[in-house]
């Protein structure tokens, strides 16, 4: 298939993952590989280079499309900006533009409650998720608005249910999510289209917090109705394919909740 050949995505969090079972392990990567599949070219952030050139090996070899690796990481310590302003000014000396943003990347210290959360916990996850969303949406926007591209963001019913021991993760999740709504409202005009995913995928990390928190785990993470969770490419990567679509244009500004990768409530 080719339906985005041509296309350039920047993905942020799009490191190679694996489940215990062999299977794919990181919605990022799913992500990625949704968007391979459809020829798109890709650049793919992450704090793990290991997992960032995994991830370019597997993808050219078995799709035959170019991807571009950047190690990035956005924190409290750092230029946020820069590091942002040279991911996307590699993208676009690579591939000439960039026509879909995908915000997936996220850390957060899930299992401490409240009480017992250190600011460093609370700023991993504002500044890897809610700071990362604003300042690659921002640096990829003059970009976006000539390509009428795409943003996908994702938050968490983390966040919309106020999930235990995820005090910073669902802070994160929660300004994601009405960062996204003011974008959608200021970008509607330039014609790009802005959405947000809250997704429910089994991943290695999901894989890690049930065996590092079991009890956390069995107090938010509740088998969906149909009977297993999300794939991270086939259900989740393939809806992010489905919204950078111009069928999709008139859902900008609109919630997309994606309940295990089964369907999509707007």
């Amino acid at each position: 298939m080719s339906f985005l050949k041509g296309k350039t995505a920047i993905i942020t969090g799009a490191g190679r993952a694996v489940l215990q079972s062999g299977g794919c392990g990181a919605i990022g990567y799913g992500i990625a590989t949704a968007y391979a599949k459809e020829g798109a070219n890709i650049v793919i952030t992450g704090r793990n280079v290991k997992k960032l050139t995994d991830a370019k090996e597997e993808l050219e070899r078995l799709y035959g499309i170019k991807v571009l690796p950047v190690a990035a990481d956005i924190n409290a310590d750092a230029d946020n900006e820069a590091v942002a302003n040279n991911v996307v000014k590699q993208a676009v000396d690579a591939f000439g533009g960039i026509d879909v943003l995908i915000n997936n990347a996220q850390a957060s210290a899930s299992g401490v409650t409240l009480a017992e959360h250190t600011t460093e916990q609370f700023n991993l996850a504002l500044y890897s998720g809610l700071y990362s969303t604003f300042y690659y949406m921002k640096a990829c926007y003059p970009y976006l608005a000539k390509s009428k591209g795409s943003v996908i963001n994702f938050a968490s019913g983390a966040g919309l249910f106020g999930n235990y021991g995820q005090c910073s993760y669902a802070a994160a999740k929660e300004g994601i999510r009405g960062l996204t709504r003011v974008a959608a409202t200021e970008w509607g005009k330039d014609g790009i289209n802005v959405n947000i995913v809250c997704p429910l995928a089994w991943t290695a990390q999901l894989e890690k917090f049930e065996n590092d928190y079991p009890d956390a785990f069995k107090q938010n993470v509740q088998m969906p109705p149909m009977g297993h969770f999300g794939d991270a490419e086939k259900e989740i990567g393939r809806v992010c394919v489905q919204l950078a679509s111009p069928d999709f244009k008139y859902m900008t500004g609109e919630t997309i909740t994606l309940e295990g990768g089964l369907g999509l409530r707007p």
